[in-house]
């Protein structure tokens, strides 16, 4: 069982939208029994909220339905217990090493790294272009999962 946690500032757009997105993506692949997919906060501003609505308009256009999702902040039990800590920002890695300790700093890694373009996913609660953010974690989630294939990292 591969176990992995989307982690951005404030669990309603980024990292919501990326847990769901991959959610779909290892379903249409049939693989969605080898995998366990959730997302979380560094922060506690959002804490309870719902995903936005510039992510959820983006996820109902995918056919793709968060449920009751309300925005959670990252624990040491998921730091401990996930085998990837996929985060949209650096400044997300500072807050997760700052809080939670270096222990487990190896399994975080910037989302688009999965797909070589080293940098950061823009936050559209700041930037207001949701598209941007979405092209980007499309593109972020297709080589993670490239990456897992092709290295043989999902379990029977």
């Amino acid at each position: 069982m591969v176990k992995v946690l989307f982690v951005c500032h404030g669990n309603i757009c980024r990292s919501p939208m990326a847990e769901y997105m991959f959610k779909d993506l290892v379903k249409k692949e049939g693989l969605e029994d080898k995998f366990i997919i959730e997302s979380a906060a560094t922060s506690t501003e959002e804490i309870g909220n719902p995903v936005h609505y510039g992510t959820l308009n983006i996820l109902k256009r995918l056919g793709i339905n968060p449920k009751d999702k309300r925005a959670c902040q990252i624990d040491f039990e998921m730091y401990k217990n996930y085998d990837y800590i996929i985060i949209m920002d650096k400044y997300n890695h500072y807050n997760i090493v700052n809080r939670l300790g270096h222990m487990y700093e190896n399994k975080i890694k910037l989302l688009l790294e999965y797909a070589s373009i080293h940098r950061d996913i823009s936050d559209p609660w700041y930037t207001g272009d949701f598209e941007a953010t979405y092209e980007d974690i499309k593109i972020g989630l297709d080589g993670f999962l490239n990456y897992l294939k092709s290295n043989d990292l999902i379990g029977e």
